[in-house]
C-alpha cells in the first residue's frame, strides 16, 4: 500500500513467496521502471538483475517470477487490455501465473492462469495473512527503493492546466506510451 499511495502513478513488481507455498506473497520487490497513470515498463536490465539476484538468493523461479503486481492510481482494480496483454505475452510462456492489481480505494483483482495442461484461469480471493511472521516496516527503506526505481512518465499534454479540451487528439493514436520514450518492455 505505501508503493500505491507515493506516487501518482502505477507501480509494479513481483511478489516473492517461499517454496512451500506459492501463493503466500511475503515481500515485493520492485525494478527499475517508467510509470504513468495508465502504464508500467521495466527496464529490461533490471528484470534480468532481479532474476540472477533472486536466483544467487537460492530462490527458485516459481518463488519469484511468477505473481506480477501491480497498483492502480485510480478506483478500479479491473485489468486494462493493456494489462491483459501484457499478462499473455509475459507470463504467458510459464506453467502458472498471477496478476495481482491493487486500487488505490484498496480494492483487488487477482486472477491464476495455467498455460499447460489442460489451461485454465481462475480469479482467486485476496487476503492478508497475519499468521506468518513479518520482520517490520522501514517506511525509509521503501521510499528509497521507491525513488531509486519509479520513474514517472511526464506528458506535457496530461499536465496542462484545464486539460486543453479543443485540442486536436488522436485517440487512436497511442500517444500516451510512446515508444521513444519507453526504457524497456512494457508491462
Amino acid at each position: 500500500m505505501y508503493l500505491r499511495d507515493y506516487g501518482e502513478t502505477e507501480v509494479g513488481g513481483f511478489g516473492i513467496t517461499p517454496q512451500d507455498d506459492l501463493l503466500l506473497v511475503q515481500d515485493l520487490q520492485i525494478v527499475e521502471q517508467t510509470c504513468s497513470l495508465a502504464h508500467v515498463a521495466f527496464v529490461d536490465d533490471a528484470v534480468a538483475n532481479f532474476f540472477d539476484d533472486q536466483v544467487d538468493a537460492g530462490l527458485h523461479p516459481e518463488q519469484f517470477g511468477r505473481i506480477w503486481i501491480h497498483t492502480h492510481p485510480g478506483d478500479c482494480p479491473l485489468p486494462s487490455p493493456t494489462d491483459e496483454k501484457t499478462f499473455d505475452r509475459v507470463f504467458g510462456r510459464s506453467d502458472w501465473a498471477v496478476m495481482f492489481i491493487l486500487a488505490r480505494t484498496g480494492q483487488t483483482y487477482a486472477r491464476l492462469k495455467f498455460n499447460v495442461g489442460p489451461t485454465a484461469e481462475y480469479e482467486i480471493p485476496v487476503k492478508r495473512d497475519y499468521s506468518h511472521a513479518f520482520a517490520g516496516c522501514d517506511p525509509d527503506q521503501w521510499e528509497d527503493e521507491y525513488l531509486g526505481h519509479v520513474h514517472p512518465q511526464h506528458n506535457s499534454r496530461l499536465i496542462q492546466s484545464d486539460f486543453n479540451r479543443n485540442a486536436d487528439f488522436d485517440w487512436e493514436e497511442d500517444w500516451l506510451f510512446a515508444a521513444n520514450e519507453l526504457k524497456g518492455e512494457q508491462i
